[in-house]
């Protein structure tokens, strides 16, 4: 059975892990950032619903920080327990991304408590406001420095190997692969995008409800603004990703693509099925798209998997996790476009009710896109754990219990996401924006 594999339960597990993970780290990275621009704003506006936007959203980032933090000591113990092999191999290298991952966040946790407990105490809120520099760095860096392990998975260099094992190691260059320039880019901008779509949905939600509108309706504005910024970065980076597995992983492109032949002028093929002979029906194809994204040139040669063994060739459901991720972007950066456009020309459409609900499922729908684009890049490498080197079967533990640990683990995420929900909600149906509002500008806000 599945259920008794320790390989299949190993990946399961970690899959599990990561994608819990994934939502507090979306968060960490995204929201310092956020209430940095909403308390720069406030100050430069000497606005008071900025300032609130900031410390309301910093109180219950609190809650997702200690999250996070036991969803990614999770990951830390389970690559030590699910992939003994792996570390024995590879662990001397990623050491030291590891460790400074942990300072990072360390560094950002510290500064964070700093900025919460000193609101009121400075006369000069440029001075407070300084304090969200650390936060802000602290948290991209701690991605920077994760994602480097992974872009090593992809890329591996930095050794040599002899007789199975790693010699003459440059950790430095271990954790600066050809894949960490796009691979950090990305996952950088795809946070700030997606926080700031989320931090919008939940304005949208409140507006529809009925909140104090001026307070919501400046907080949507602006993250509306900020969602198109870091969707249009995330497209233009997203390209040269493209790029890059033309080059460096081609086996992954052309699966993702649903590209089984070497071929010129090569279409993109969005959606669609494969039949019992792998071929692609019902599908949007886009002609020379899949050129231009591989190679910038609508008659370039694209590598297809009849270039790869059927033993190294990934996933073809990876295809439908690069299309959701894309079609999910495109959504998100005309919506926000469209709302950029109207809130400039003074449009009204934008405040009806259907509109503000495109708003409100662009939320989760940030955060599928943020899911989707981390399956495509984990379940895309298979079979590697270790691209070229090592497999993920003879990386894995043999161990009997895995599946039992899968249980475990998936009842403590299971604990932790309703109570973060619980908490949230508590924390801000307690303390209601008028009730803020009432206390830091006399009631004369609404």
């Amino acid at each position: 059975m599945l259920f008794e594999d320790p390989v299949f339960m190993s990946r399961m597990l970690t899959s599990l892990t990561l994608s819990f993970h994934i939502f507090y780290a979306t968060v960490g990275v995204g929201i310092p950032l956020m209430i940095m621009i909403f308390q720069w704003v406030g100050i430069k506006k000497n606005d008071v619903h900025y300032m609130l936007m900031a410390r309301r959203i910093a109180k219950g980032f609190v809650v997702t920080v200690a999250v996070g933090v036991v969803t990614g000591t999770a990951i830390g113990l389970q690559l030590s327990l699910l992939w003994p092999n792996f570390m024995k191999l590879a662990g001397n290298i990623i050491a030291l991304p590891l460790l400074m991952e942990v300072f990072a966040f360390f560094f950002e946790a510290i500064f964070l408590g700093i900025y919460l407990y000193t609101w009121d105490r400075f006369d000069n809120q440029k001075k407070h406001l300084l304090l969200l520099i650390p936060v802000a760095i602290g948290g991209a860096m701690s991605a920077t420095f994760i994602t480097m392990v992974n872009s090593f998975m992809n890329s591996p260099s930095g050794f040599e190997l002899i007789n199975g094992e790693f010699v003459n190691v440059n950790p430095i260059a271990a954790m600066f692969t050809v894949a960490m320039p796009t691979k950090v880019t990305h996952v950088l901008a795809t946070a700030y995008m997606t926080v700031a779509f989320v931090l919008a949905a939940i304005a949208a939600f409140r507006l529809l409800q009925g909140a104090n509108k001026t307070y919501h309706k400046k907080s949507l504005t602006l993250l509306m603004k900020i969602g198109f910024v870091f969707t249009l970065a995330t497209a233009l980076i997203g390209d040269l990703s493209g790029k890059y597995l033309a080059e460096y992983q081609p086996e992954k492109l052309a699966a993702a693509e649903w590209h089984f032949e070497t071929t010129t002028e090569a279409p993109l093929n969005f959606w669609g099925v494969l039949d019992e002979n792998n071929e692609v029906k019902y599908a949007l194809e886009i002609p020379y798209a899949l050129s231009i994204l591989a190679h910038g040139d609508p008659s370039s040669e694209v590598i297809g998997l009849d270039q790869f063994t059927e033993e190294v060739e990934p996933p073809l459901v990876i295809h439908y996790f690069f299309d959701t991720m894309v079609t999910i972007g495109v959504f998100m950066l005309g919506l926000s476009f469209i709302y950029w456009v109207a809130t400039w020309r003074r449009w009204t459409f934008i405040q009806q009710k259907w509109f503000r609900w495109l708003i409100v499922s662009g939320g989760p729908l940030s955060f599928l896109a943020i899911q989707a684009g981390w399956w495509m890049a984990e379940v895309g490498r298979q079979p590697w754990i270790l691209r070229g080197i090592m497999t993920v079967d003879q990386a894995a533990t043999t161990s009997d219990y895995v599946g039992l640990m899968f249980i475990l683990f998936a009842l403590l995420y299971l604990v932790l996401g309703i109570g973060t929900i619980v908490v949230l909600t508590k924390m801000f149906r307690h303390n209601p924006i008028e009730k803020d509002l009432e206390r830091y500008s006399g009631g004369k806000s609404s």
